[in-house]
């Protein structure tokens, strides 16, 4: 029942992702930039340097609370707040990237409202409880 669940609301959540960025792109006029599916899109090679070294800086980081905390009660907790960071962390570099260096700087727009969309909807599934209880 977990998976159905886990799915179901993948789905809603991407869906709302794509309305709001067609919605901000009619908005803001934000041209259309053609992306690879599953892929990195680093906008130069200094984007992919920096978050390379901010991806492995900070799963390191992560890691080893993980495993000072591991008997603890709050680990699942720590495990939610260090996803959030990691997350703000990755969509913050890239959104950063794309306003300073890139040649359609609004898209950094749609790279923070994805990042509020993603963090909106992962604690707001948390706090309901929508996918049961740790």
């Amino acid at each position: 029942m977990f998976g159905l669940k886990f799915i179901f609301i993948a789905l809603i959540v991407f869906a709302l992702i794509s309305l709001v960025k067609i919605i901000l792109r009619k908005m803001f006029k934000i041209e259309k930039v053609k992306k690879e599916f599953f892929s990195n899109n680093y906008i130069n090679d200094l984007h992919r340097k920096v978050d390379t070294w901010v991806r492995r800086l900070t799963g390191l980081t992560l890691a080893i609370l993980i495993l000072v905390q591991i008997n603890n009660e709050a680990f699942h907790y720590l495990l939610i707040l260090g996803l959030i960071f990691t997350s703000m962390l990755d969509y913050g570099v890239k959104a950063f990237f794309e306003y300073r260096y890139s040649e359609v700087p609004k898209q950094a727009i749609l790279t923070l409202a994805e990042l509020f969309l993603v963090l909106t909807a992962v604690v707001t599934v948390l706090q309901m409880g929508w996918l049961g209880s740790f």
